[in-house]
């Protein structure tokens, strides 16, 4: 059996299932995979591997790489290595990103680029994956042709010989010393498909012109529109590519039943992570609608299939042993997830009615691919939402633990300093809503900022009272949190550097702490050199949503805060000839030649909090014009020096999608 190494650097666990997708599918092209997650070091030596290495690897909304590669990058990047250390290595990399943040794909991007810098050769080109428009658009194609490519590099490596003999004398070909490139269709191409809309929508408009024209009732035309439960011409006619059907590996024993506190210390610009449940209604219903609502209090027992066919199986981590059902379903499982296609294939198995089935392997298909991006992923359909839109699908219980993944703590912000509120700690938080739409349309919230709204309610509502023994004020709801991994967006060592705090919206939250730290810091030091401290802040509506007004007046008055820079974008101009400033960026723009001192010239530090897919972009773009017009540099030379400051740690982001 011919041997690669398989590593894998995660952080909310993608790139770990794609590695385990390789791996299953490894066996069946006569490979055998040796999967490690990329911290396990103890497992795998990359100085003496003499087998062929694939990684596939994540980015962070940052733009690094994930918190489990962090000790791999360090070590790689030790400057006394020498230039031929990793020379015996030959590669393929996929990297994992998405392109609505600024560095994209930018994990796999430092570990490829410093593999290359120690001498490491590609055996397969490099795949960028996007989760904008989808990462099966590069993964699906980028595994296929990997296959191709290991097989090219067993036939040139030393033991050609033995391996040729084992090979059909067909699939020979004269010998290859650069690396195989992956077929990937062009990303651009498939995002424009997306955008124009498949050819359901074209055939739909044909055979409404046709009803037109023959008098024919709109509820005909509606029929033959295609929808998460029904397809139409081309798809409904062609014939089909299904994936293989993902080995099951777990046994499930429901059994009927007889549920600590730690100093948390932080600084300012830190994030931690409140561990939430999902919505007890939503798991009411799943539980429901798979026939277990009466079994909720049983124990779930798990073990590993004996007959399993599935390579290296193991019980899932985030499932704790003997716990109840609703537990599980409550605060170990993201119900919401959007279902991957290996999971679809797996419900097709389990569904009876024909025509149900026919458009799950339709969903699941390679033909299927836009069907998919527009009823499932883009629509952000969750299993629920599946299993009300096809009936006849019944899954068991242990599919679904082995497919649903771990519910992810949600990241937020500190927004206070421990020197200014001792003991204690603030968070802001903005409810999400959203219209799902699938089968029936419902009002949706956040899993956590819906959970969140719950608990605060009746602090919000003036004439609710709960009453307690406390002299009849309400309890504070208890919210468990855990710290996150140390990250570098705090304040600078040097006191006296000046910083920009871009912070729209909840992006302010962890400048509210910065300023409260600095306040007790000048009056601790009141002779101390303290750098300027410029604020650019923005929100809807000045009377709605003007978070910590009054203590930002308060820093700007006792001068913590140099200069306050805030825009309204849904308010009209009042008294202004010029229309104000719109958004933060604009205000970046208006306020470009100190920016750019402040940044070129004193030495000073950027912070950007918020938005990824607008915000974020946006004012990345403005820093480049900013740049370019002061400096009088092209664009390119610009954003080469943005990226110098982002590698000096004085260009430092905490952004989310």
């Amino acid at each position: 059996m011919r041997r690669f190494l398989l590593l894998y650097a995660t952080q909310r666990g993608q790139a770990k299932a794609i590695a385990e997708e390789i791996c299953e599918q490894a066996v069946a092209h006569g490979f055998s995979a040796d999967l490690h997650c990329i911290s396990e070091s103890d497992k795998y030596d990359l100085k003496t591997e003499a087998a062929p290495l694939v990684v596939v690897v994540s980015t962070t909304g940052t733009g690094d790489p994930p918190d489990t590669a962090r000790k791999f990058v360090k070590e790689i990047h030790n400057k006394t290595l020498p230039v031929d250390f990793f020379a015996h290595l030959r590669y393929g990399l996929l990297g994992l990103g998405d392109s609505e943040y600024t560095y994209f794909c930018n994990g796999g991007k430092v570990i490829d680029k410093r593999l290359q810098e120690l001498g490491a050769r590609h055996f397969y080109d490099t795949g960028h994956a996007d989760d904008c428009v989808g990462l099966e658009l590069v993964v699906e194609p980028w595994i296929a042709g990997l296959w191709a490519a290991l097989t090219e590099h067993f036939r040139s490596s030393s033991g050609q010989e033995e391996i040729s003999r084992a090979l059909p004398r067909a699939s020979h070909a004269s010998l290859r010393t650069d690396p195989m490139k992956p077929q990937l269709l062009h990303l651009e191409s498939q995002a424009e498909l997306l955008r124009i809309g498949d050819s359901g929508r074209k055939d739909s408009e044909v055979l409404q012109q046709n009803a037109v024209n023959s008098g024919q009732s709109s509820a005909l035309i509606e029929d033959f529109e295609a929808s998460l439960t029904r397809s139409v011409p081309p798809l409904s006619q062609a014939s089909l590519n299904i994936p293989a059907l993902p080995p099951d590996y777990l046994q499930v024993h429901l059994q009927e039943s007889l549920g600590q506190k730690t100093d948390f210390s932080y600084q300012p610009g830190d994030a931690f992570s409140v561990i939430c449940p999902n919505s007890d209604s939503e798991v009411q219903n799943l539980l429901e609608r798979l026939q277990l609502a009466d079994k909720r209090e049983y124990r779930v027992l798990l073990k590993i299939k004996a007959d399993t066919k599935k390579k290296g199986a193991s019980l899932p981590e985030h499932v704790p042993e003997g716990c109840s059902l609703q537990f599980i379903f409550t605060w170990c499982l993201e119900i919401r997830t959007i279902p991957k296609k290996a999971f679809l294939r797996a419900l097709v198995h389990y569904t009876s009615n024909s025509a149900e089935k026919r458009r799950l392997q339709e969903l699941c298909s390679k033909q299927g691919a836009a069907d998919y991006s527009r009823f499932v992923r883009d629509a952000c359909a969750c299993l629920l939402d599946l299993l009300l839109a096809f009936p006849s699908c019944q899954p068991p219980l242990s599919l679904l633990l082995e497919h649903l993944p771990k519910l992810q703590p949600r990241p937020y912000s500190c927004a206070s300093s421990s020197l200014f509120h001792p003991g204690k700690l603030r968070f802001v938080f903005n409810i999400v809503e959203f219209l799902s739409n699938t089968t029936t349309v419902v009002l949706r919230k956040g899993v956590c900022t819906g959970w969140l709204a719950t608990l605060v309610d009746s602090f919000l509502q003036p004439n609710t009272h709960v009453s307690c023994e406390d002299g009849g004020k309400a309890l504070a709801p208890k919210i468990s949190i855990s710290p996150r991994t140390t990250n570098s967006f705090h304040l600078p060592n040097d006191p006296s550097a000046p910083i920009i705090m871009v912070g729209p919206g909840t992006g302010i939250a962890p400048f509210i702490g910065f300023l409260q730290h600095r306040e007790k810091l000048q009056e601790q030091h009141p002779d101390g050199n303290f750098g300027a401290m410029w604020l650019f802040f923005g929100c809807r509506h000045k009377d709605r949503d003007y978070l910590f007004r009054e203590e930002l007046r308060h820093f700007l008055k006792q001068g913590i805060l140099t200069h306050l820079k805030v825009c309204f974008s849904r308010d009209p101009p009042v008294g202004q000839e010029e229309t104000p400033a719109k958004y933060v960026q604009d205000n970046i723009q208006l306020h470009g030649k100190q920016v750019a001192r402040i940044l070129l010239h004193e030495n000073g530090y950027i912070y950007m909090c918020g938005d990824a897919k607008n915000m974020a972009k946006d004012v990345n773009d403005a820093l480049v014009e900013i740049i370019s017009r002061e400096v009088g540099v092209e664009k390119l030379e610009a954003m080469k020096t943005l990226a110098t400051l982002k590698e000096e740690k004085r260009y430092l982001q905490d952004i989310w999608s």
